[in-house]
């Protein structure tokens, strides 16, 4: 099954995968803490706008993960003490689901001392408290809903979440929170 970028997250710990049919030639990279989606250097030239952004933020004690460029409007909501559940719904709200043939909604999490996630669709803006690992997708699962993340680290949950077997996996990011926030990067071989 085809459900595109998801994002699962839990209290402690998140993960972001980039599957996609149409620009597979992608990968991650740290940018001094911000994680970058990007295309590889083999990729075909695009103009497209949804292609490349940064996908995992920190802030603080939390980490912001999301499918576009909504992740950098929500770390700065929060950084200005804005709580997790407003930073996800103003910034979701005001950059709207991506314009482009699918109408592919926007998802972003917050993971940290509260924990939140969120979906912006053509007919929908939900955001939802998380007590428990909840998914949601660009396509197919694109309300919140529970899923199991069997992970405890960073490391662990790109993995798994890269490993699930919906189709076209390209990279993915694990993150937790806690002490410190830890960061790791799956992408593909």
């Amino acid at each position: 099954m085809y459900i595109g970028r998801f994002i699962v997250v839990a209290p402690g710990i998140g993960a972001y995968r980039v599957s996609s049919r149409s620009f597979p030639n992608r990968q991650i990279t740290d940018r001094s803490g911000t994680l970058t989606v990007g295309p590889t250097a083999d990729a075909p030239e695009t103009d497209n706008p949804y292609v490349s952004y940064n996908c995992l933020r920190s802030v603080e004690d939390s980490a912001v993960i999301g499918n576009g460029s909504h992740v950098d409007p929500i770390a700065e909501k929060l950084k200005l003490g804005y709580p997790a559940r407003d930073a996800l719904a103003e910034a979701l709200l005001a950059l709207d689901y991506e314009k482009d043939d699918y109408d592919t909604p926007r998802i972003a999490g917050v993971v940290g001392s509260e924990t939140y996630i969120g979906t912006v669709r053509n007919d929908a803006l939900l955001v939802r408290s998380v007590s428990e690992p909840t998914i949601v997708a660009t396509y197919e699962r694109d309300s919140p809903d529970a899923f199991a993340l069997d992970a405890e680290t960073a490391e662990e949950a790109a993995r798994t979440v890269y490993d699930l077997e919906f189709e076209h996996p390209v990279c993915a990011v694990g993150v937790t929170t806690g002490t410190e926030i830890e960061t790791a990067i799956v992408n593909s071989d």
